[in-house]
């Protein structure tokens, strides 16, 4: 994996897990990360939820930064079963062939 690839997936989960520990009041975090021909991160809490009225702050805009720097995508959404999920996709260069 690209090293931009993993500070972003590190400094990402960095962020979505200091702000389950600041504002979720959570019981558990649930961290999946899948590398296939793209990496997926998903971070799940079962905490008090996203407010509507959230303004955007600093740590979330920065993981959408992230992401979006590196071509991927950062969604942090309500969870299906109540919490807070935070979904990322990031693409890995095609290996080149060797010659």
């Amino acid at each position: 994996m690209p090293a931009a690839v993993e500070v972003a997936v590190y400094r990402i989960t960095q962020e979505a897990l200091t702000n389950v520990a600041r504002h979720a009041q959570a019981h558990s975090c649930v961290v999946h990360l899948a590398v296939n021909e793209e990496v997926g991160l998903e971070i799940v809490d079962d905490g008090v939820g996203i407010p509507e009225e959230r303004g955007a702050g600093v740590g979330l805009a920065s993981m959408r930064e992230r992401a979006s720097e590196l071509g991927g995508s950062c969604v942090v959404e309500a969870a299906p079963e109540g919490g807070t999920r935070v979904l990322v996709r990031l693409p890995l260069p095609k290996e080149s062939p060797k010659g």
